[in-house]
């Protein structure tokens, strides 16, 4: 798929970014290079193949879910600016 003029400059318009005129040619061809590629990959025959999460197949190594510091909120909680009902109150900031 190759990308025209017109079409970088609505991407570009529809992301909310400029691009000088000198620009447009240089994205105009690196966009195209892209679809094209897409394009490719697309093509390739994956049926059979099973998807895969991770490219190593490794497994996560997990801690054990156990506490390991101690409850602090009373403190947190006396030093704070404003608390009711045991939670913080903040300013409203959204009218």
């Amino acid at each position: 798929m190759s990308l025209h003029r017109e079409d970088v400059e609505k991407i570009a318009h529809l992301a909310r970014i400029s691009l000088s005129e000198q620009d447009i040619p240089l994205y105009t061809r690196n966009l195209s290079n892209i679809l094209a590629l897409v394009e490719q990959m697309n093509r390739v025959d994956t049926t059979g193949i099973t998807p895969m999460a991770h490219p190593l197949d490794a497994t996560a190594r997990l801690r054990p879910d156990v506490v390991t510091e101690t409850n602090q909120r009373e403190w947190f909680q006396q030093i704070a600016p404003q608390v009711e009902a045991g939670l913080y109150l903040v300013p409203k900031v959204i009218e």
